[in-house]
């Protein structure tokens, strides 16, 4: 891949303006919060037959004018990937990261922020990846549009059934299907990772790594609360893994707290690489690869 010509992201329409924040509060251990609780076995009451015996199927009430826009929304969303998305350029580095978890009999936990949620949905597509959906609104047309790209689902809501879809994530993981996390998602707060991919590391042996995507060419949404990064046609993308997060079996909350902070710290950085490479000089990116490439 050809080196991208400099020029400032800010101009190029990056999100160059950074907020470093705290980490959200650590999480609980998995047996406390529930994980492993989820058994399919179990028979489900006729009163409750709208909730899978594994993670929480039940729509919220939307008014029809909602329901109805799913559909239309979820075409549209997904023409837009489709065309978009063969036109796009990408230099992956740290993928040797995935190929030795791999190697060892394990899945990865990918964990990435909301922001690059269009250009990763392309290149990851067809891989059988499972992640996290929220059964909100923006959830029920997003579902549709990720399953058409050939991803799996684990649906649940942060009020109801999350705890579940972490446990369909376990199984998935099991049967050798890696998991994936907008980790700021869905709606916030930007830049603060939530502890799923933490406790799915520690009940499950598989670790978690994070990635960021820079391009050179594309537009932010500065409005949405997620900075949602749009990619121009022909751009050229910068596809960074960092080395993996593992999470012992037997973490106490001192453990858990320490390895959400490292997910934390570790998705910041590969952000503020990704975001600025196409202002970088040619040394600079040298650099960079060969540290991405050990």
């Amino acid at each position: 891949m050809s080196d991208a010509a400099e020029g400032s992201s800010r101009e190029q329409g990056h999100d160059t303006s950074r907020a470093t924040p705290a980490p959200s509060a650590a999480p609980r251990s998995v047996e406390d919060a529930g994980l492993p609780t989820a058994d399919k076995s179990a028979p489900v009451p006729p009163s409750q037959n709208a909730t899978n015996v594994h993670y929480d199927t039940r729509l919220p009430d939307l008014p029809w004018s909602r329901r109805v826009q799913i559909p239309f929304i979820a075409a549209a969303v997904y023409s837009v990937i489709r065309t978009l998305g063969p036109t796009l350029r990408f230099e992956v580095l740290g993928w040797q990261h995935a190929d030795r978890v791999h190697a060892s009999k394990k899945q990865c936990i990918w964990a990435f922020w909301h922001r690059v949620i269009i250009p990763i949905a392309w290149w990851a597509r067809n891989r059988g990846i499972v992640v996290m959906n929220t059964t909100a609104f923006d959830g029920q047309w997003t579902r549709k549009v990720i399953e058409w790209l050939g991803f799996g689902t684990a649906q649940g809501s942060s009020s109801r059934g999350g705890l579940r879809g972490l446990a369909v994530m376990s199984r998935r993981l099991a049967e050798g299907l890696d998991c994936g996390f907008t980790i700021d998602g869905p709606r916030g707060p930007r830049y603060i990772a939530k502890p799923g991919p933490v406790m799915l590391a520690r009940k499950t042996g598989c670790p978690v790594l994070v990635f960021h995507i820079g391009i050179d060419r594309g537009k932010t949404f500065e409005k949405t609360w997620d900075h949602f990064l749009l990619p121009k046609p022909f751009a050229r993308a910068i596809f960074l893994v960092a080395p993996p997060i593992h999470v012992p079996a037997d973490a106490n909350q001192e453990v858990l707290e320490a390895k959400h902070a490292e997910m934390q710290r570790e998705l910041e950085r590969v952000r503020d690489i990704a975001e600025a490479w196409f202002t970088l000089n040619e040394p600079q990116r040298a650099k960079y690869r060969a540290e991405f490439s050990v």
